[in-house]
């Protein structure tokens, strides 16, 4: 099994523990997008700093792995206006699906929520669709 398919496992795997954890120990949804948000807006007033050291591990774990490791090879652009114009798309769009992929797609799924299947039907299609237009089409990524 190729190396990346491991660390994808592992990865996912971790994701999902950390989303059950989250759930069973607060009774929350680990959606990151809502907790950044919950943050930037001041709405998390007595659970602020509980979701600031989520969000520091959630920075700082795969920091630290990589540097263990060894970086693995992205595919990423070095171009870093496309970079930040693309992180601006996501938070606009998780915005306005009320979540992204860890609340809609890991937790909502695995909750059988109808909201968050027809949500991340729609990520995974505009990703899709994102790839072919910008790196196949236009040859910008």
């Amino acid at each position: 099994m190729p190396q990346d398919w491991i660390f994808g496992l592992i990865g996912g795997a971790m994701i999902g523990l950390a989303a059950a954890a989250y759930l069973l120990i607060n009774g929350r949804i680990m959606g990151a997008s809502g907790i950044i948000g919950s943050i930037v807006d001041r709405t998390a007033k007595e659970n602020a700093s509980e979701r600031g050291v989520f969000l520091a591990g959630l920075v700082l774990f795969p920091g630290l792995a990589a540097l263990a490791t060894g970086t693995a090879d992205t595919h990423v652009t070095e171009n870093l206006a496309i970079v930040a114009a693309a992180g601006l798309l996501v938070g606009i769009g998780t915005r306005i699906a009320n979540g992204c992929t860890s609340g809609h797609g890991v937790c909502g799924i695995s909750r059988f929520s109808l909201r968050g299947i027809v949500a991340t039907v729609f990520f995974i299609g505009a990703g899709g669709l994102s790839v072919v237009l910008f790196r196949h089409i236009l040859g910008w990524v």
